[in-house]
């Protein structure tokens, strides 16, 4: 249980007073639990169905990350972690690693390339 949370105290105090509260529902699934859930989901690359129960139910811990993103409240989340308030005019910056894999015909490697006109 004691590997189970991936932000140590000091951190958790930090954004424990940033998470949205007053939410009608159902019973509310612990926060440090879920966005410890979160960060080993992220972490992992697995699919959000494959989250191991200790976080709670995975349809918490999808759901309240996408809630949570389309409310900034990850941006916020992370500000308050790192103690930096961003880079001016920077708004958002994206890695991707995807290729994508071409035919091999697709660059003319059966006859060749073709004729220039």
């Amino acid at each position: 249980m004691s590997n189970l949370y991936w932000l140590d105290n000091e951190s958790w105090s930090r954004i424990e007073p940033l998470l949205p509260r007053g939410r009608r529902g159902a019973h509310r699934v612990d926060d440090r639990r879920v966005i410890s859930g979160i960060m080993h989901m992220l972490r992992t690359g697995a699919r959000w169905r494959d989250c191991p129960t200790e976080y709670g139910p995975y349809t918490t811990v999808c759901n309240r990350f996408n809630r949570w993103s389309k409310q900034g409240v990850w941006q916020t989340i992370f500000y308050a972690l790192t103690g930096s308030a961003g880079v001016v005019g920077v708004r958002s910056v994206s890695i991707d690693s995807t290729h994508v894999k071409a035919h091999r015909s697709a660059s003319g490697a059966k006859g060749g390339p073709s004729p220039m006109r």
